[in-house]
Parts: C-alpha cells; sequence; structure tokens
C-alpha cells in the first residue's frame, strides 16, 4: 500500500459479552457495551483517490457542487438536499429509483444549545460524531427495512432485484479537519463480523439501571452493526475534504458480494495542529434496481 499514513487509534467493541444498545437524544449519543481503543494506520486515500470506487473498496468520493448555502438551515436543506442526493446515487450506480431517508449534521465543534424534546426524532438535528467503529445496518433486519420503504414509496411497482443502502457524507467546514471519517476497505471485513447494535431514540438519555433493563422485540428494532477489533481491517480517509465533494458508502448491498458494507468512524487527526473543528452533513438513500 503505497499511501501515507496516521497512526493512531480506533474504538471497536470490547471482548466479552454486553447488551449493545445505542441511546440518541438532542446532542447526546450513549451506547451500553464497552469500547477499547485499538491502534491502527488509516491511510489517505486521496493521493489515489481514483482507484477507490463503490465495486473496488465500497466507497467513493465524487465531486459534488450542493446549492445549499447552509446545512445548519433545515428548512433549506429539506427543500433542496433530497432531489440532489437522490439525483447523485442515480447516477452513481445506475439505479432506477432512489428512496431518500433520513439525514443528520454532525460537528466536532460547539453543538449549540440542545433543549430536550418531547417527540424527538433523530432526524435533521446537530450531534456529535459517531466515534466506534460500526456500520448503520444490521444485516439481519436490513432486508425487511427496505422491502417496507420499497412499498410505500412505490406501490404497484414490480419487485426489485437488488437494493443498495448508503450514505452520502460530506463535510462543509474548512479544511483540514480534526476529526476525519475513517473507511474500512469493505474487501477486509469478514461476512460473519458485526454485532447488532440496537437503537432506542430518546428525548433525553435515561440512567444506565433504565438502559439496560429487558426490552420486549428488541431483535425486530432497528439496529447498526458494531464490530471487534480486527487487524485485518484495512482503514483509509480522504484528507483535506471540501464541501464540494461528497462521499458515497456503502451501509449494505443485498448481493452481500465483497465489498457488501463498510465500516466507518470518526476519528482523532492529531497530525494537524492547524486543523478545524469538523462540521458534516450524512444522508441515507435506498438505490433499487430492476
Amino acid at each position: 500500500m503505497n499511501a501515507p499514513g496516521i497512526e493512531t487509534e480506533i474504538m471497536y467493541l470490547a471482548p466479552g459479552s454486553f447488551i449493545n444498545r445505542r441511546f440518541v437524544a438532542p446532542g447526546r449519543e450513549v451506547n451500553t457495551g464497552e469500547y477499547r481503543p485499538y491502534a491502527v494506520t488509516i491511510r489517505d486515500a486521496r493521493p489515489r483517490q481514483h482507484d477507490f470506487t463503490l465495486a473496488s473498496h465500497g466507497f467513493e468520493l465524487i465531486h459534488h457542487v450542493s446549492a445549499v448555502r447552509d446545512f445548519l438551515n433545515k428548512e433549506e436543506v429539506e427543500s433542496t438536499y433530497p432531489v440532489e442526493v437522490a439525483a447523485a446515487i442515480a447516477k452513481q450506480t445506475g439505479a432506477d429509483r432512489v428512496h431518500t431517508m433520513s439525514w443528520m449534521v454532525r460537528t466536532s465543534g460547539d453543538l449549540g444549545v440542545q433543549e430536550p424534546q418531547t417527540g424527538y426524532r433523530h432526524y435533521g438535528g446537530v450531534q456529535p460524531p459517531a466515534a466506534e467503529a460500526h456500520c448503520d445496518s444490521e444485516p439481519g433486519r436490513v432486508d425487511a427495512m427496505a422491502q417496507r420503504y420499497y412499498q410505500q414509496r412505490y406501490p404497484g411497482a414490480p419487485p426489485y432485484k437488488r437494493f443498495l443502502y448508503t450514505s452520502f457524507w460530506r463535510t462543509f467546514s474548512p479544511p483540514p479537519q480534526d476529526y476525519p471519517l475513517a473507511l474500512c476497505d469493505g474487501n477486509s471485513v469478514g461476512d460473519g463480523e458485526g454485532v447488532p447494535n440496537t437503537l432506542h431514540i430518546v428525548d433525553r438519555i435515561p440512567d444506565r439501571e433504565e438502559m439496560l433493563k429487558p426490552m420486549p422485540d428488541e431483535d425486530k428494532a432497528i439496529a447498526a452493526a458494531i464490530f471487534h477489533h480486527n487487524p485485518a481491517h484495512r482503514w483509509w480517509f480522504f484528507s483535506n475534504m471540501t464541501r464540494d465533494e461528497a462521499l458515497v458508502l456503502v451501509f449494505h448491498d443485498s448481493r452481500r458480494h465483497r465489498p457488501w458494507r463498510v465500516p466507518h468512524t470518526a476519528f482523532h487527526d492529531t497530525s494537524r495542529p492547524d486543523a478545524h473543528p469538523r462540521s458534516s452533513i450524512e444522508f441515507r438513500s435506498i438505490a433499487y434496481f430492476s
């Protein structure tokens, strides 16, 4: 691998058995499992960025200029960005239909005032970066989700043969950023890796005893996959990303031919003392192929 690397740490799920849940509330996200830092080398994909595609590694950096002027303006994002993302994903993948889903702004800087909410939706808000190796879909649950959205969005349409669940990720703070996004080469991830981490959206984070209590039908709830350390994992990032670029990364490819998913995480790049706080927006969608 002829690429410069950063020696740093990534948080992985610790060995052992845990109740794995992720509670999210305005401005806070708390995992119940235990995580530990592991030393890794994250290589800079920028010098050979055109070698990285959805087909080759499970992620791809594209040039994409958005008409959105202020990504912190929820109304502006809602009115403009979904159409842009759908068009970009369709162009990049050749999909017949693209169902746009939720989005979130994340920042390593000031989160601002995050007031408790009643009926918090975890959609279109501002949250801290997600700082552990994860993929935002659990393989045993994602097929049912894709089928449900397809039936709701495209009633009467012929069945699809394949779907691709992705994130459209961009930073809108100036480079370099203090917490870039690290991406794990999907070819280096074993098909059987990953542990479900069930998502619980709450108005405020409960105490630990409440978070660990028994919950009915948890095996059917929305969940991400979290990962134990594997020295075979190959980690990459794109240095100095600008707001006119976007990363497309695969959460799940229904064909399950590697690279069919990409674990990822924020990491602290201490090699750049001139780094700016990272502000980014992630937008999820499902591309369907007839």
